[in-house]
């Protein structure tokens, strides 16, 4: 089961993203995402899909591409070094790339008029992501998701959709069921995959998230004070994403042999 989610891998250095290589090989972990954030971000981030495509190129990596993150100058500058980043991933057989806005968008370089533009490349050899988070209507007053992602599906270059974590199951499964309807009307023959963020708990991670709290990322207040409980959430979280054929996507840290042997347990109990 473990086999099939996936990994995200944060570093600061190669030296750190070859430890964590390596202990995803010697852990039989093939999954891998690659964030854009961070020191992650920029030529680093051009220069890692080199370094992993050359060196590691049994992964199959899943890249993000932060249209904030990577806004170079000025709008052109910034598409023409989107164009050239599918380019270098297609190039080591790279051809999944998950492309956010950001947490901050930019008003001309955002994903909608993004994607406009991509529908008028040709032979663009790349699977496009893109992220939902259910949780911003109930508890960000953002009215719009729902309405995004009708439109970035409706531009057909869209092959998979990230869930956001967060703690509400019922709100959660309500999403599941709005994402499924609408890719089942617009694509019934067509396998676009989602994608589930987990977060296993943690003492260190609640006292750092209670500390600096993720942007738009919902915990409720219950799982921050209770170990035990946020477990016992998170047990059922990975229920609610296989009862829906969602794929897990581990993001916290878990490149040491405990770590991992807790996300190993979880899968397993």
């Amino acid at each position: 089961m473990i086999k099939n989610f996936r990994f995200e891998i944060s570093f600061r250095n190669y030296d750190q993203l070859d430890n964590k290589l390596s202990f995803c090989q010697s852990n039989n972990i093939n999954k891998i995402n690659i964030p854009c954030k961070g020191i992650i971000k920029k030529e680093f981030l051009y220069d890692v899909v080199e370094y992993i495509g050359k060196k590691y190129s049994e992964f199959d990596v899943f890249y993000h591409y932060s249209l904030y993150h990577q806004y170079s100058k000025n709008t052109e500058k910034s598409y023409l070094d989107l164009l050239n980043f599918i380019k270098r991933c297609s190039l080591y057989n790279n051809f999944q790339i998950l492309i956010v806005s950001g947490s901050n968008k930019r008003k001309n370089f955002e994903i909608l008029k993004v994607l406009s533009q991509l529908k008028n490349e040709m032979n663009m050899n790349v699977k496009l992501g893109i992220a939902y988070n259910p949780y911003l209507k109930n508890y960000y007053s953002n009215f719009y998701e729902r309405d995004r992602f009708e439109e970035k599906i409706d531009t057909g270059l869209i092959k998979s959709v990230w869930l956001q974590f967060g703690t509400d199951l019922d709100l959660l499964q309500n999403e599941i069921d709005f994402l499924k309807r609408s890719i089942s009307y617009k694509y019934k023959e067509e396998n676009i995959k989602i994608y589930g963020s987990m977060l296993i708990p943690s003492r260190q991670f609640i006292a750092r998230f209670k500390f600096r709290p993720w942007k738009e990322v919902y915990i409720a207040r219950e799982y921050l004070y209770s170990l035990e409980e946020f477990n016992n959430f998170t047990k059922n979280l990975f229920c609610l994403y296989k009862d829906n054929n969602i794929i897990p996507v581990i993001e916290t840290e878990f490149s040491k042999q405990d770590l991992f042997n807790n996300i190993y347990n979880f899968v397993n109990k």
